[in-house]
């Protein structure tokens, strides 16, 4: 096998990891999910066409990637909802479920750069029309 084909697959294994990352993050917002749907998007773009096509087209995360991609950042409603679940997730593990301090720091640690990132991320209009 060449380094190309070697590429290939290693970016097809790193975009079905991220792609799974990102599923599992919709679960725990702790994992924040966008950014390894993008990862995904990225890996994919580079070494399965069909793959690639399979998840921008996607009825869930499409619409999502296609803005990502074009440079309108993600939909105010999308942000409100990461947001919100993040820290309601993060209260519950916190304040019920974790008994270690250092672990609680962390958690708000990751919670806040997470939010950090979505933020600074530009919002786009709910209604303006995709490619």
């Amino acid at each position: 096998m060449n380094i190309r084909g070697l590429r290939k697959y290693v970016l097809l294994a790193c975009g079905w990891l991220s792609f799974g990352l990102g599923i599992v993050g919709m679960f725990l917002p702790i994992l924040p999910t966008a950014p390894f749907i993008l990862l995904a998007a990225a890996c994919f773009m580079r070494s399965s066409e069909s793959l690639h096509r399979w998840l921008v087209e996607h009825p869930t995360f499409g619409i999502h990637i296609k803005d990502y991609l074009d440079g309108r950042g993600l939909r105010r409603r999308s942000k409100v909802v990461a947001l919100l679940t993040l820290w309601a997730s993060v209260s519950v593990s916190v304040l019920l479920l974790v008994p270690l301090l250092a672990i609680d720091i962390a958690i708000v640690v990751i919670a806040a750069a997470v939010t950090v990132y979505i933020l600074r991320l530009p919002t786009c209009d709910e209604f303006a029309p995709t490619r």
